[in-house]
């Protein structure tokens, strides 16, 4: 399957601005001729003004006619070519654009793919969301925005000061109070902005996290009667939203109404200082050339104005890249590259003196762990919440790595693989079987391509789910829903052991497959689970004992360390830990 290259990203959290140019960098030729082309389609709006003077010095010289014509044939090629070199600028541009928009949300999304789970469990799937749609699309709007203007000012501003330096020199100081007056606006509010639109930033994010924690909580919600609870919760975040919205609306809104006064203050001054100057002979302007000026400070006070009320777009697209940012510079990755490539697995796994500690944790989850699961064997892990079995299921998936200690597969320190490659050869039931929006064909052969349908229907069998498969009206095309809410939790679970049987793989990882179904449910997957450990190393996390009898070995754990191990009845016989939970779920 081929995979598109994306180009490399490099953002700085702590100046957007060159994050900015780093993400225009791949794209500098396209900008570039962008930019020749916007001088051209834009060269109307300061040499239309020379027309406009010519046109008032004729009518005020009486003529000739013929001049008229010229200048009228002037204005028509002027704005004639406007229309075909802005359609040019739009493609170049505006494409451009668009693909920072879609380089920055690949980016991410594969930043997302190389993020330890230790990251996705801590970080907000709602926040991420936010991070992937809002503040890639702020980013994107930044750059389509204020593009156009910025081009614009420069470009009216350039042919401003070219033209009036030829026509009347005497007047090009004025222009200059323009920018240094316009930047001085812009000083004066940048930090107040830049922290308004942080404040805004984070009050987004947390309201998505509280709309992401009501559509999860719904049923526990429901089945107590707390709507109006949930309701206030999500309803005191968006009030959040509003007021620190307002908050930023009132900067804005501040700073561009004084912007613009004070640009059109300065626009009028220019207009009386030009006619001034002309009555008085100071300097020799025509009635024409007093237009001419007056138009292009108009212009580039306008410019400039334009620009400024930008300002608010561009410190929320820089606010949006520092968030982007913060993503794709996370440290916490699950590091493969490098590392040696896994084509073949016998399923060896051994467990050697391993401890782990979770971040911030005042004692290790599991302390000096050793556990050797020979090939083909299926191995059991037992014991009360807290006691480990998940922290080394994820061990042995690589989720984790050991705080000290090594995890071997097949003889090899797994500190070396590229466990990407390894994974290839593992699948895993989880507790609740996770399905997508898509077909049982689509789920079931998720990440395989195209698989024939024979194959499909004999992993259904061995999952005991054929019977109800084939009682669908559109078979294994049957649309399972979203997370598969057209399926009962048994139906979900025996396609959850589907997908893992078609990958045949030689490591199977069950953590507590059935515990969440009813009995006959039970009875029907422990069938498919029996046809799915045959021949293959397995690790079970199981709650309910009756579903690990069969095991070869069972270990039984307490607050991180193997307490016993050994067959069902030589646990029974012993009298021990395990004895003790076997008797309180049979009594």
């Amino acid at each position: 399957m081929h995979h598109p290259k994306h180009p490399e990203i490099q953002l700085d959290a702590a100046h957007p601005v060159r994050s900015a140019r780093s993400l225009m960098r791949p794209h500098r030729k396209n900008f570039a001729l962008a930019a020749g082309v916007f001088v051209l389609k834009d060269s109307p709006l300061w040499l239309l003004p020379v027309v406009t003077a010519a046109v008032v010095d004729t009518v005020v010289d009486g003529g000739p006619m013929r001049k008229l014509g010229f200048l009228a044939m002037a204005a028509a090629i002027l704005l004639g070519q406007n229309y075909p070199f802005h359609m040019l600028f739009i493609r170049l541009f505006m494409g451009a654009s668009r693909q920072i928009g879609a380089d920055l949300r690949n980016a991410l999304i594969n930043r997302l793919q190389v993020l330890s789970i230790g990251f996705h469990s801590r970080a907000s799937a709602a926040v991420v969301q936010t991070k992937l749609v809002r503040d890639v699309e702020n980013v994107e709007l930044a750059f389509l925005q204020v593009g156009a203007p910025a081009l614009s000012a420069t470009t009216v501003f350039a042919g401003a000061v070219v033209i009036t330096a030829i026509q009347v020199p005497q007047f090009l100081p004025v222009y200059a109070l323009a920018v240094p007056f316009g930047a001085g606006l812009w000083w004066m509010v940048r930090r107040s902005s830049a922290r308004r639109n942080e404040e805004f930033r984070r009050e987004v994010e947390m309201f998505s996290s509280r709309v992401g924690e009501m559509a999860t909580l719904l049923p526990i919600t429901r089945a107590h009667g707390l709507e109006h609870v949930a309701a206030e919760r999500v309803a005191h975040g968006a009030e959040n939203v509003r007021s620190a919205g307002l908050r930023l609306d009132i900067l804005n809104g501040r700073f561009g109404a004084l912007s613009w006064v004070s640009l059109q203050m300065l626009t009028v001054f220019c207009l009386i200082g030009a006619a001034a100057a002309s009555i008085s002979g100071m300097i020799d302007i025509s009635a024409g050339q007093v237009v001419l000026l007056s138009t292009y400070f108009s212009l580039l006070t306008g410019a400039v104005t334009s620009l400024l009320s930008l300002v608010p777009i561009s410190a929320k697209g820089g606010e949006s890249l520092k968030s982007i940012a913060g993503v794709l510079q996370e440290p916490d990755l699950e590091f493969n590259e490098g590392k040696d490539r896994v084509d073949s697995v016998d399923g060896d796994l051994n467990v050697e003196n391993v401890t782990y500690q979770y971040p911030g944790a005042s004692e290790p989850a599991i302390h000096g762990l050793d556990l050797h699961i020979k090939t083909g064997e299926t191995v059991a892990l037992v014991g009360s919440s807290g006691s480990g079995k998940s922290t080394l299921l994820n061990l042995v998936l690589g989720f984790l790595r050991p705080t000290d200690g090594r995890m071997l597969l097949d003889g090899v320190d797994m500190e070396t693989m590229d466990l990407r490659t390894a994974r290839r050869f593992l699948s895993v039931v989880p507790q609740e079987s996770v399905m997508f929006e898509g077909s049982i064909l689509d789920n079931v052969t998720y990440g395989l391509g195209n698989v024939p349908e024979s194959v499909v229907w004999d992993a259904l069998s061995s999952a005991n789910a054929r019977d109800f498969v084939e009682d669908l009206p559109e078979g294994i095309h049957t649309m399972v829903g979203d997370r598969g809410a057209r399926m009962s939790g048994g139906q979900r679970q025996r396609l959850s052991i589907a997908r893992a049987l078609i990958r045949d793989p030689r490591i199977l990882l069950l953590d507590e497959a059935t515990s969440a179904l009813d009995t006959e449910s039970e009875q029907k997957i422990q069938g498919a689970l029996a046809n799915l450990v045959a021949d293959r190393t397995t690790l079970v996390v199981a709650h309910r004992l009756s579903t690990i009898r069969a095991a070869d070995r069972i270990v039984v754990m307490e607050k991180g360390r193997i307490v016993e191990v050994g067959s069902h009845d030589e646990l029974l016989a012993a009298e021990g830990r395990y004895a003790t939970l076997h008797r309180m779920q049979t009594d």
